[in-house]
């Protein structure tokens, strides 16, 4: 690692320690060169995936949108920070665990409803009468049949 200091190409490291809650390493190095200390993190080279949307554009898979909408779901509701977090971190470990490089905002969605369907009908319901633009009472009432059907 390069001495942020003098630019000497070695260094030996002299502590490390997990960091971000484990998601990377805090490491102290000391310069063989200058002697004097610095800080480098090691984090896990996150892989860029691709939402395609339903107008066929492309952006960067982003998991805050995700969050975003289900706090608007679950709001008023007794849900956690937390176990929304916990919903997130669970869709973007299978779109991670699929392999696939690209993504539809379909694909998104659907497995945005299979965890607030588990954690919290009311929310589901509401993440699902945005997401499935019902145009009337009756495709909602259907939802909400097929809902109390699975109970």
């Amino acid at each position: 690692m390069k001495c942020q200091y003098c630019g000497e190409m070695s260094s030996k490291v002299v502590d490390s320690r997990l960091a971000e809650e484990g998601n990377s390493i805090r490491r102290r190095r000391e310069c063989e060169n200058c002697k004097k200390r610095f800080t480098t993190y090691e984090r896990i080279e996150r892989i860029n995936i691709m939402v395609i949307k339903k107008d066929k554009t492309r952006e960067y898979f982003d998991r805050e949108k995700i969050l975003k909408g289900i706090l608007r779901s679950c709001e008023k509701r007794e849900i956690s920070l937390s176990q929304m977090e916990n919903v997130v971190d669970s869709i973007e470990k299978d779109i991670l665990n699929s392999m696939k490089r690209e993504i539809t905002s379909i694909e998104i969605g659907e497995l945005v409803m299979k965890y607030l369907k588990n954690l919290d009908e009311v929310s589901y319901v509401r993440f699902a009468s945005v997401y499935r633009e019902f145009k009337d009472l009756e495709s909602f009432m259907n939802e909400l049949k097929q809902i109390m059907s699975e109970k």
